[in-house]
């Protein structure tokens, strides 16, 4: 009986070790095949940043050359074309962002300052400044292209191995001074060495200079402001006891420096944020999660605008609200003389179940406010419907000022419209050039609008 028991485990030993070396095989088998997958990805990858770069460099030889609107419209756009694709394939690499910080900021950079460029052709070709950009970015990207083509070079001859693209992490990590230049990583970081120093672009865009040195306009002239004062402000505004607020942080750096203070309540945890400079309160939140109300959002409005008004934001208008998790959230922008500026932005965060004031956000009206000198439109309300579509209907028009993409502010026309199958847009057309510079679509449902 023993023997027998011993031979069926034996048996049954065997089995399982014919069964562990078979899914051990399987296995392998399915990672050397995920490798070659992985490695033919990043190849692909690595190759398209290669030919899209290689495009861009000819694309800004030739934009140099550029005299007439159209031409110069066609040729900048097809750089920016060609950086999105550059930009996209350096994302699909395994890069940590030291190895590719200045030449994916180059890539964006060249891709948004041409397609600004593109925008304001029909005003004829370039500007000195300009056309000197663009001869600098040239030499630069053509140093870049010459570089990346080696290095394709040295990866098709094996100098650099594929395997090393997919540890390029862990090399990168490992690799001391002595081993730049022998692993992908190294070289990629050699090239980001030889960037030559590239002009400073101040143009309308997210990547323009002058984004880094924008001060917020409420902070100017305004003197520092004590911890205790700070929470003084955040008792005021709360009207939680002073003692219960705790310092738990505060910032030196930065746009905003701030005191963040906390306070524990039945309900949650309160956090409120004071700026050290002028001590505004630029956020507020309660942790608490609210239930299911019957408030109607006319009701939110009033109390959110009484709760503003106490606290001294007053010329606030009703924008566009949203309402998730039982919460419903309002945003106002600030309204001089009828006209509304989208820039200096407030919202307020109302509790369906309680009605309380749960959130509160100001850091665009803090950062953007200031009293404006608005002038008369140059373009009358009749020449700007000119330019909305004949098959939308209008429903509404209003005066504003909203920002552009470099943060500058565009005084417009807004047109709120509908389609006849009731679909929603609002187009801007610029008060003072008559150009069409927005078009937004309303998406409205019982929960909210969103602006796409």
């Amino acid at each position: 009986m023993k023997k027998r028991t011993t031979i069926l485990i034996a048996s049954f030993s065997f089995a399982f070790c014919v069964a562990l070396g078979a899914m051990a095989a399987f296995y392998q088998q399915q990672n050397v095949h995920y490798e070659r997958h992985i490695r033919a990805n990043y190849q692909h990858a690595f190759s398209e940043l290669v030919t899209a770069m290689t495009e861009v460099d000819s694309a800004l030889q030739k934009s140099v050359y550029a005299k007439t609107p159209t031409m110069v419209s066609a040729v900048c756009t097809e750089i920016f074309g060609k950086a999105m694709t550059a930009q996209m394939s350096i994302g699909a690499l395994p890069f940590s962002s030291q190895e590719l910080e200045r030449t994916s900021a180059f890539v964006s950079g060249v891709g948004d300052y041409t397609y600004s460029l593109s925008r304001r052709a029909s005003s004829g070709a370039y500007t000195g400044e300009e056309l000197e950009n663009l001869k600098a970015l040239s030499e630069t990207a053509a140093l870049l292209s010459q570089n990346l083509k080696s290095l394709q070079t040295d990866l098709t001859a094996g100098i650099i191995t594929m395997d090393e693209l997919i540890a390029a992490e862990r090399q990168i990590d490992s690799a001391g001074e002595g081993a730049e230049g022998a692993t992908l990583g190294g070289s990629m970081r050699l090239i980001e060495s030889e960037f030559p120093e590239i002009p400073s672009l101040i143009y309308d865009g997210p990547f323009s200079e002058h984004i880094k040195d924008m001060k917020p306009k409420m902070l100017e002239g305004a003197g520092e402001v004590s911890e205790e004062k700070a929470r003084q402000i955040a008792r005021s505004f709360t009207g939680i006891n002073k003692a219960s607020l705790r310092l738990t942080a505060q910032s030196e750096s930065g746009a905003l420096p701030c005191y963040y203070f906390t306070a524990s309540t039945k309900s949650g945890e309160l956090s409120i944020t004071v700026t050290k400079k002028g001590g505004f309160v630029v956020g507020m939140l309660h942790s608490r999660e609210a239930g299911e109300g019957t408030m109607t959002p006319e009701q939110a409005s009033a109390l959110a605008e009484k709760f503003l008004e106490n606290r001294g934001y007053t010329d606030m208008a009703q924008t566009y609200y949203i309402i998730q998790n039982n919460v419903i959230t309002i945003n106002y922008a600030y309204k001089q003389n009828d006209v509304l500026c989208y820039s200096d932005l407030v919202n307020v965060s109302i509790a369906l179940d309680n009605r309380s004031v749960c959130g509160f956000e100001a850091r665009g009206y803090v950062t953007n406010h200031y009293e404006r000198e608005i002038p008369e439109p140059a373009v009358s309300e009749e020449k700007a419907r000119e330019l909305v579509s004949a098959e939308l209907n209008e429903l509404a028009h209003q005066l504003c000022i909203i920002p552009s993409a470099g943060q500058n502010e565009l005084f417009c026309h807004e047109f709120k419209c509908e389609t006849e199958d009731g679909r929603h847009y609002i187009i801007y057309v610029n008060a003072v050039t008559g150009e069409q510079e927005k078009i937004l679509i309303l998406i409205e449902d019982e929960t909210g609008a969103l602006t796409l």
